[in-house]
């Protein structure tokens, strides 16, 4: 390695447990916390004591083992976020078995494969829709026993099952189940191809969820800690959230439902927000389009721009003139506030990962009260390997490894991880978990670089890195992070590998696109087609790519740019269920409007 560097660690962590160590440890300490949350059919929250929840748990436990589910046996769940998968997930874990998650998205195809990979024996679903999905492959799922749907009431039955299982019964197996033991097997959403099962251990879940409350002691440790979480539970990022909050003294709340997150924000008051960039880019777009045109556009913008520049002042050692001090006070109380309230009013930070986070975004929360502590991780490292801290972050970096965790820089840039969070290993793929795997360091396939303070910056990814016909290297994601902040831009992927020079396929977002003309006085479009031929939309998304060339070089820049007339989405295989676009995949759909439009022969200009 050309660089090394670790955090070590405040407190020893014993990871010689089990998951289920995590919920008991939590249950025995606080036992009438309210530790899960969620709102119930009539849109009311209703709440699990510690306790209550680790009685669930066991309960559910014991159903499972009268079903006569053994150690090693894989149990897939398919279900948006909900209590249900919570528990489940737990009572499978603790007994031994392994839960494979399944992305409610995921096609008949794919949940074949998955099932065949990982031989699922057991399957619980949400609904009939997917309990359909799965009968429309079962012949072909050669391991595939039972299916239980949970809207059904399988959690009822599956606890009725477990009365005829003593107490002590389950703690036997429980007891047999160490921090060696593999406890889950996590797809890969399969941007770059076929999705890999990633092999997870119940010592490294353990590491993982205790380093992070010993890392961000402020988001996990203080009393009265809330989490409202809505990502996907199929995806590891969510699933290792679960712990990190039963370890720490956080209640998480749970919700699934995008559509009604403002109001969800509202009721539950989390005291932090984990999110993907692009709600964070949605939240202020929302903000930016509210305060629409006129005075109270203007206002808005300035206050913006105030908070960016008082941001850059308060991450630089330049003293803060006067001036700007006292138009951030006022802005703090005329718009800075009502943003903020957004979120419930009690946020004190939010943690942003699973895609590269705009400078701009993270100056303009940081600088209205709201730190975006931008991390970084992979699956394979069970989430998290990185994250910037609470005290002293550094916007632009993905923060400082987190606690027990080694951070390296490798001849050619990559860097690598070393922790005990590391997955065991590829599913049935022992030349990939070599090739990945070495001398304990795992390859990241990311381009970065680490200070002399430990602070870890992203410049590009091995695989993504564009190398045009002139050999310019060029890393996508900085001009693509950029170009969707754009009230308007849904999508972008920049393209130019082997190329004269560098272009992009955008996509429009209808909605924000809509909301975004009124606020500016114009006509909406009722249709992506119209929205693509809109010359305010066109205009719109001309700046976006100034604004993001001025980022880079002339060669680095892009040069040419097609508005499509429809999106990316799961459904047509173009973005993967944790919304990272599939580049082959589009490339290859596109590669008639990329060859006939954007990269037209000279001869045929």
């Amino acid at each position: 390695m050309l660089k090394e560097y670790t955090r070590p660690e405040a407190n020893s962590i014993d990871s010689n447990k089990n998951i289920f160590s995590i919920l008991e440890e939590r249950a025995n300490r606080t036992p009438a916390d309210s530790l899960v949350e969620y709102k119930d059919e009539n849109g009311v929250w209703q709440s699990f004591t510690a306790e209550e929840f680790q009685n669930l748990v066991i309960a559910l436990a014991k159903g499972l083992i009268a079903k006569g589910v053994t150690k090693g046996d894989a149990i897939a769940v398919i279900s948006h976020t909900r209590w249900e998968w919570t528990a489940l997930d737990l009572a499978i874990m603790s007994i031994g078995a392994l839960t494979v998650p399944v992305y409610e998205t995921n096609s008949a195809l794919q949940v074949k494969t998955i099932f065949n990979d990982s031989k699922v024996r057991m399957a619980f679903v949400e609904d009939d829709g997917q309990r359909d999905k799965i009968d429309s492959i079962r012949d072909q799922a050669a391991y595939l026993e039972e299916v239980y749907v949970i809207e059904l009431g399988a959690l009822d039955m599956l606890a009725e099952f477990g009365r005829t299982i003593a107490d002590d019964e389950f703690w036997n197996r429980e007891n047999m189940v160490g921090g060696e033991d593999l406890a889950t097997i996590v797809y890969t959403s399969g941007s770059t191809g076929t999705p890999k099962g990633i092999e997870l251990t119940h010592g490294s879940f353990v590491f993982i969820a205790y380093s992070g409350c010993n890392t961000m002691p402020d988001i996990a440790m203080k009393p009265d800690r809330r989490l409202l979480l809505f990502l996907p539970l199929a995806h590891v990022f969510a699933r290792y959230m679960q712990f990190f909050c039963f370890a720490g003294n956080v209640t998480l709340g749970l919700s699934s439902n995008l559509k009604t997150i403002i109001q969800d924000f509202q009721s539950f008051k989390p005291t932090f927000v984990l999110a993907v960039p692009r709600i964070f880019e949605k939240i202020y777009n929302a903000a930016s389009q509210k305060a629409g045109a006129g005075i109270k556009g203007h206002l808005f913008f300035d206050a913006a721009d105030t908070a960016r520049e008082w941001s850059r002042y308060q991450q630089s050692a330049q003293k803060m003139p006067l001036p700007l001090k006292m138009k951030h006070a006022l802005y703090s109380k005329l718009v800075y506030s009502s943003i903020m309230d957004v979120f419930g009013g009690h946020v004190e930070y939010a943690v942003s990962g699973g895609a590269p986070l705009d400078s701009s975004i993270a100056h303009f929360f940081n600088g209205i009260g709201l730190p975006l502590l931008e991390g970084y991780g992979m699956t394979e490292t069970c989430a998290p390997a990185c994250v910037n801290p609470t005290s002293g972050y550094r916007i632009g970096t993905i923060g400082l490894p987190m606690q027990g965790v080694t951070f390296g820089v490798a001849d050619d840039g990559e860097l690598c991880i070393k922790s005990r969070a590391v997955c065991k290993g590829y599913h049935n793929h022992p030349e990939i978990t070599t090739q990945q795997i070495v001398d304990g360091w795992l390859h990241t396939g990311d381009l970065g670089d680490i200070d002399d303070d430990g602070f870890i910056t992203i410049t590009g990814r091995k695989k993504d890195l564009i190398i045009t016909a002139g050999g310019k290297n060029v890393s996508p994601s900085v001009l693509e992070t950029s170009v969707m902040t754009s009230p308007v831009i849904d999508q972008c992927l920049v393209i130019g590998d082997r190329r004269p020079f560098i272009a992009a396929l955008i996509t429009i977002d209808l909605d924000d696109a809509n909301a975004w003309l009124k606020a500016q006085g114009a006509e909406p479009v009722g249709s992506l087609m119209e929205a693509k031929t809109n010359p305010i939309i066109a205009t719109e998304v001309e700046r976006a790519v100034d604004a993001a060339n001025a980022l880079v070089s002339r060669a680095e820049s892009i040069r040419k740019f097609e508005i499509l007339d429809e999106s990316f989405t799961q459904e047509n295989g173009l973005l993967t269920p944790s919304l990272k676009t599939r580049r082959a995949a589009i490339e290859e759909r596109y590669a008639g409007l990329i060859n006939a439009v954007i990269y037209v022969p000279r001869k045929n200009r």
